[in-house]
């Protein structure tokens, strides 16, 4: 019984320490302090951030800051560019472009240019990668492998393997393996699969699949509807 018991308490211990850093994560996005600035300045250069000029982390850039490997700083208003990674710890508005990683903590206005692009918040404009993941994404988007969206897209989504929608997409989504959206408000293009639960709009893939479709159509080799009087239905099916 002791054993059961010392069991039990370790294992909240353990799932209580997993627990911090998602517990962190979602209190810094929703109200943490910025990070105390500086001041600002219009043009950082350097090998690395903080070993750049001016020196250290905690500077507002309104205009260029290009380090060899890695660029850092809280605002950045213009242009970042490194050949390792790019990272805005506040908002950032213009440009980031890095051969590995561009990252924007709060929201990213503009464009992103690297492997993997990310952003906390809501990301407006365009970002041209490999895979990307944001809360929130407004305009255009193109990913060679894959991306991810916490809650809703509103634009245009290509992606070579497949898209992520955790809740409303807005627009169109295509993709060459898989498309996924809770809830569809336009079209889905995919060469493999699509897939949602509420259909508003229409899906084209070999196998089309939505739990709901108040208004809509699908086609493909195999077309889901799961509320009609008739699921499936080859080559075009819709709500009726």
């Amino acid at each position: 019984m002791n054993r059961i018991v010392k069991c039990g308490l370790f294992a909240g211990a353990l799932a209580a320490f997993a627990a911090q850093p998602v517990l962190a994560q979602e209190k810094e996005y929703v109200g943490a302090p910025d990070p105390k600035s500086y001041g600002y300045t219009v043009l950082m250069l350097g090998l690395a951030t903080p070993v750049s000029l001016p020196w250290d982390f905690d500077w507002d850039v309104f205009g260029l800051n290009a380090n060899v490997a890695y660029s850092d700083c809280n605002k950045m208003y213009g242009l970042e560019l490194a050949a390792v990674g790019s990272t805005a710890r506040l908002d950032m508005i213009g440009l980031q472009v890095a051969a590995a990683c561009a990252f924007a903590n709060r929201d990213a206005v503009g464009a992103q240019v690297a492997a993997v692009t990310l952003c906390n918040r809501t990301a407006y404009g365009l970002t041209v990668d490999a895979f990307s993941m944001n809360r929130e994404f407004v305009g255009f988007r193109a990913d060679a492998l894959m991306s991810m969206t916490d809650t809703s897209l509103y634009g245009i989504s290509i992606a070579g393997l497949g898209s992520a929608v955790r809740e409303d997409m807005w627009g169109w989504q295509l993709a060459a393996g898989a498309n996924f959206a809770r809830r569809v408000h336009g079209f889905q293009t995919v060469g493999i699969c699509n897939m949602t639960d509420e259909l508003r709009g229409a899906q084209l893939g070999i196998v089309n699949y939505a739990a709901t479709c108040s208004a809509g159509f699908q086609v493909g080799i195999v077309n889901l509807i799961m509320d009609n009087e008739v699921p499936f239905l080859p080559i075009f099916n819709c709500y009726f």
